[in-house]
This record gives structure tokens, C-alpha cells and sequence, in this order.
């Protein structure tokens, strides 16, 4: 139905209007171009969390769009073309520069080889690109060989004779010119560009696996890509803004999970002078064992100082250094004495009335820490683009994501939260937790800088959720102090009124909307299904890191969103570049259908959609204005 338009004295959006298209042919062009886009086909989305370093297996998914293009290539060719082929031919598109030299060293890369898989590129293309207007698709191909690919894609052979001699004749020059490989190159960009119109990434970059400054090169090139922050992401970013316990605590991941080329080669950060630092502390340990126990010391220092200077932030009962009964080689805490695993603890006076004073030492090497984390040129770059594309939550088509929780009470209510004397809920705590993050970022302050800590491991923090026991785990024997108490959310996330109570909290549909989260690894292999409360809620922590395949049983999730609905991918197995080149091997994925739309989606049911739609209705009373003679246009 056509907007009714609103004649009058014009307004300030009016007159913007009108400097941007001064004319009627203008607007009527504008008009005519968008109300065509609403009835194209919604675009494919990709949403993936917790990939947590794997850039082996990112690469590879980002390749082969989680399975897409190999379903796109079946169903272009069906028999025409058979499995080996197929499968060659995908593996073309996913490393095309490295297929082409593996096909040359095997002199298989003949004229005819590439004028075939040129031409199959293109019909491959071509129908990948009817989803899109054909003036967006300029704007998708590699520049340096655009307008021979769009001569390409424009041409139909199948209708004329002459069209199909332009054809034969474009594919026959492409190769006389030997730019053969250039070509196959760029239209295999074409095709994964193609494949995914928009990425979203429901947190955690970091950690665990060893190239996650990899990943955000490879992200930061995707052309639509939004991120919702993780704990471990937060923790990152709170690292390279300065703040000592974020620095302390992810030198001590990386320095426990042997990724400590992440820091040292990733982000030019040394760990030289904590190393030998930790050497003459502990001279029996190997040197990364060491450096762990001397930064683990040095983190319960400041996190203890933290606490003590924050008390909104609910972590009290996580300063827990002064519990240490040294001489009894003990922890007393509220509920027992506990026996300590070790009983050396040499940068600690047991005499000294504060036990988290820092040695002259220690404050040396976090000194020039934080020196390092602040400087780091990479390191800033990939937290200011986490910033830019980043957010706490995203609301999007009918999706809400977020990473972790909101918190909850035992009985589902919105749990109560008091900050600096005001009083947060439900979507307000979220809102304030970002609006936190952003002053950390903005202003470098002690406060915000603290809460970027609190974002990483609190109890009530939306990206955490739980009562994260360094202490008890690195010192205790007793396994039982080691369970980790969770927020209620993570429980009542299967309760179907729960899930549209959140939904309808943060503007959405309680019946049609979907939570999308990550953080808690699904067991997959222990029966533990992805999906939870009818649909409404979806865990996309599917274990991308191999640290945790053995917990899920699979190699992570895709959940995939297009004008048909939701499904699942469950990645059985993903391959690598080696196997690839040398086999021809892919992914292996389980699909599972979430929700089928009873009718294709289209962009103009879409958030795009919708302020396409806006801007139609303002464009219509631009055009009566003009007509009107309320505005006058430019001749």
C-alpha cells in the first residue's frame, strides 16, 4: 500500500531530502529503486560464537560458507558434473590461489581446464547474484578485473546466439591473456561474497586456541559483520585500555594455555622480564609454568585491590588472598579450612598486614605491561574495530543476541541490580553495562576500567553469569570448592515463558522472536540439544575450539537465517587447508531445520526493510512537496 504523504510546510528532514535529490527524476528514480528491493529475497545470514582462537577451522568455514557453497554447487550442476568434481571444484573456490598452483605443478592447468572453470564460476555466480539488485553487485566484485566480471554476468547466452558468441569469446580472451588464475581468483571472492550477506558473531574471539589476532584480520575484511561482545573478548579489550587485572589475568591465559605467541609475535607484547622475572622465584619450575604462577600471584594482588574499591560490582567474596593461613598451609574460608595443593608463595610477605601489597618487582613488570598492552599497535586496531562493530546485544530481524545472560532471579524474574545507588533490571543493566564499556573505551578512567574486569568474570555480569573460582581452583585440593555457581538464566533458558518474557523485554515478538547465545558449549554428544524452549532460544556454542570438542563432541555451530527459515549446522568435522588441497576434503555438517517460514522472507520484512519504508514515505511527501509547489525543485 503507498504511504500517505503529509504536504504542508516542510520540515528539516524535507529539506536534507531535497540537497540529496534536488529533482523529481530523482526522487521518482529513489522511489522506484527501493520499492523493488522490498520484494528481493531476504539475505543469507551467518551467526557463529565462541570461535576462541581456531583460526584453522574459522578459515576454513569462512571458505566454504559453512557448507553453502558446496549445496549451491549441487544444485547448479546436479548430474552434470560428478562427486569428484564437485568436490575439486569447491575446493577451486575455497583456496583458489593455492588450487590453481597445485593444478599448474600437476600441469593440469590447461587453456581449456580454465576456460571450464571459469565458465562454471559464472553460472555458479550468476545464480547466486539474482538475490541482490544488479546495481549492488559492482560493489561486490574485486575491483582490479569489475568490469570484464560484470560483461560476464551480464551476458545470456541461452537466449541468443550472438550473446552466447560474446561469451565464448569474452571466456576465449580471458585465457589468450593468461589471466586465467587472476580471474578464477576473483570470481571465487565473488562467490563467498555472494553466499553470505551478513555475519554476526555472538562473541569470543580470544583465548584457548592460538591465532585469534588471525580472525580478526580475516573479519575485519568481511563486508557486512556485526559483534556481540564476549566475556573474553571484554577481557581483551579491557587489557589493551590498560586495566592491570585485565592485563594480569590474560597473560595468564595465554601463558596457561601455551598462546603465548599471541601476545609475543600476534601483538608485540614481551613477556621477557615476567619470565626471567619468575625464573629466580620459582627455579625448579619449567619457565612458562613459572611465569603462570608468578602472574596468577600478581593477578589475586590487583584483583583484590579492585574489589576492595568497588563494592557495587558484588565480587567480595572473590578477594580471597588474606585467607591463606600460611603457617597451617591452609585457606580458611566461610565455610571451612581447605588444604592448599602448594605452600610456596614468595612474593607474598605472611607477616605484612595487606597481603596484596605488589613487590618493587612486580610493580616494575606490570608497569611495563600495561605499557605494552596500551602500545601495541595491532592490538589497538582490533579493539577499536570490536568497538565500532561491537555491542553488548543486538537486536536484529526478529533476533536477540547476546553472549551470555540477563541476569535472573530463581523464580525467572529480572534480578534486581544496584549500581552507584540507581537501580538496574533486564534490558536497563545491559544497556548500562555497554554504556560502561564505551566510557572505558572513551575516557580510560579507573571505574570503567575496573567494570571491564567485572564484564570479564562477575556474577552478575550479562557476559558471565557465574562465580568465576580462580583462587579455589589454582590452590585447593578439595574439587568441590572448584563448582562454579551459574546465574538461573543458563537454567531457565529451556522454560518457553522465560525465553518470551526476555524477548518481549528487549521489544520483540515473545511467539516469532529467537534468543541467539553462545558461552555455554553445547554437549552435544551427551544428548544436550542446541535448541531450547520450543525454538525461542538458540545455543550456538557449539565447541569451534578443539580444546572443547571432547565436551561437545562436535566441531562448532553455524545457525544460518534466509528467506526459508533457521537451521543448524552441527560441523562434524572441518578440514583443513592441507587436507583440501590433497583430497578435495570438506566440511561434514548435520543440518537441523529450527523454524521454516511459511513464506519467504523477504527484505522487505527485514530491519532494512523497514526503514527502506520509512524512507519511501518521506520520499513520497518530497515528490507532493515538490509537486505542490511547496518545495521547488532544481531544474
Amino acid at each position: 500500500m503507498r504511504p500517505i504523504p503529509h504536504p504542508g510546510r516542510p520540515g528539516k528532514v524535507l529539506r536534507l531530502l531535497a540537497e540529496k535529490y534536488p529533482t523529481k527524476e530523482a526522487v521518482m528514480s529513489r522511489l522506484i529503486y527501493l520499492q523493488g528491493q522490498l520484494v528481493l529475497p531476504k539475505g543469507v545470514e551467518h551467526f557463529m560464537s565462541d570461535l576462541h582462537g581456531e583460526y584453522a577451522a574459522f578459515y576454513h568455514i569462512l571458505n566454504n560458507c559453512s557448507g553453502v557453497i558446496r549445496e549451491k554447487v549441487d544444485y547448479v550442476f546436479g548430474a552434470r558434473m560428478s562427486k569428484e568434481e564437485k568436490a575439486e571444484f569447491c575446493t577451486l573456490i575455497y583456496y583458489p590461489k593455492e588450487k590453481i598452483e597445485q593444478m599448474t605443478a600437476a600441469r593440469r592447468a590447461t587453456p581449456a581446464w580454465y576456460r571450464e572453470n571459469i565458465a562454471r564460476c559464472l553460472a555458479l555466480a550468476r545464480l547466486m547474484s539474482w538475490k541482490y539488485p544488479a546495481s549492488r553487485l559492482p560493489g561486490l566484485i574485486p575491483a582490479r578485473l569489475r568490469p570484464v566480471l560484470v560483461e560476464l554476468l551480464a551476458t545470456r547466452p541461452e537466449t541468443d546466439a550472438a550473446q552466447l558468441a560474446y561469451q565464448q569469446r569474452l571466456l576465449a580472451s580471458i585465457v589468450q591473456a593468461d589471466a586465467g588464475a587472476e580471474f578464477l581468483e576473483d570470481f571465487a571472492a565473488l562467490v563467498k561474497r555472494l553466499a553470505v550477506a551478513e555475519f554476526h558473531f555472538v562473541g569470543d574471539f580470544f583465548d584457548r586456541g592460538g591465532r585469534p589476532d588471525a580472525i580478526l584480520d580475516r573479519v575485519m575484511a568481511l563486508p557486512e559483520v556485526d559483534i556481540e561482545w564476549g566475556n573474553h573478548d571484554v577481557l581483551w579489550m579491557g587489557a589493551a585500555l590498560g586495566s592491570p587485572a585485565c592485563i594480569a589475568t590474560v597473560v595468564r591465559n595465554s601463558l596457561r594455555y601455551d598462546n603465548v605467541d599471541v601476545l609475543e609475535r600476534g601483538y608485540g607484547i614481551s613477556l621477557r622480564p615476567l619470565v626471567t622475572f619468575a625464573q629466580h622465584l620459582y627455579p625448579d619450575e619449567a619457565p612458562i609454568r613459572a611465569a603462570e604462577r608468578a602472574a596468577t600471584i600478581l593477578l589475586f594482588k590487583v584483583e583484590g585491590a579492585l574489589i576492595e574499591r568497588n563494592p557495587d560490582l558484588g565480587m567480595a567474596n572473590r578477594r580471597l588472598l588474606h585467607c591463606i593461613d600460611f603457617r597451617n598451609v591452609c585457606a580458611v574460608l566461610p565455610d571451612g579450612r581447605y588444604e592448599l595443593r602448594k605452600a610456596y608463595f614468595p612474593t607474598i610477605d605472611e607477616d605484612a598486614a595487606d597481603p596484596y601489597a605488589l613487590t618493587q618487582e612486580e610493580s616494575e613488570i606490570l608497569d611495563g605491561l600495561v605499557t605494552s598492552f596500551t602500545e601495541s599497535p595491532a592490538l589497538r586496531r582490533h579493539v577499536d574495530f570490536l568497538y565500532r562493530k561491537g555491542s553488548l546485544y543486538l537486536v536484529r530481524n526478529g533476533n536477540l543476541l547476546f553472549h551470555g545472560c540477563v541476569p535472573l532471579t530463581e523464580d525467572g524474574d529480572f534480578r534486581e541490580i544496584t549500581y552507584d545507588g540507581k537501580k538496574y533490571a533486564g534490558r536497563a543493566w545491559l544497556d548500562f553495562c555497554d554504556q560502561m564499556a564505551r566510557a572505558a573505551y572513551l575516557y580510560k578512567e579507573q571505574e570503567a576500567l575496573d567494570f571491564m574486569y567485572f564484564l570479564w568474570c562477575g556474577r552478575l555480569s550479562p557476559l558471565s553469569g557465574r562465580e568465576v573460582r580462580t583462587f579455589e581452583r589454582t590452590f585447593l585440593a578439595d574439587k568441590t570448592t572448584w563448582e562454579e555457581p551459574a546465574d538461573p538464566y543458563y537454567r531457565l533458558l529451556d522454560d518457553e515463558e522465560t525465553c518470551e518474557c526476555v524477548l518481549k523485554e528487549f521489544g520483540l515478538s515473545p511467539k516469532k522472536g529467537h534468543i541467539i547465545n553462545g558461552h555455554v558449549p553445547v554437549k552435544v554428544k551427551k544428548g544436550e540439544s542446541p535448541v531450547k524452549a520450543g525454538g525461542r532460544a538458540i545455543i550456538i556454542d557449539g565447541g569451534f575450539c578443539k580444546a572443547y570438542h571432547e565436551k561437545t563432541g562436535i566441531s562448532g555451530f553455524t545457525l544460518i537465517s534466509n528467506s526459508r527459515g533457521l537451521r543448524l549446522l552441527a560441523h562434524q568435522k572441518i578440514a583443513d587447508v592441507r587436507t583440501a588441497l590433497a583430497e578435495n576434503g570438506d566440511i561434514e555438517s548435520v543440518s537441523e531445520t529450527v523454524e521454516l517460514a511459511t513464506i519467504h522472507t523477504t527484505v522487505g520484512d527485514t530491519d532494512k526493510g523497514r526503514a527502506m519504508q520509512e524512507e519511501i514515505t518521506d520520499l513520497y511527501n518530497l515528490l507532493l512537496a515538490y509537486q505542490n509547489g511547496v518545495l521547488k525543485p532544481q531544474a
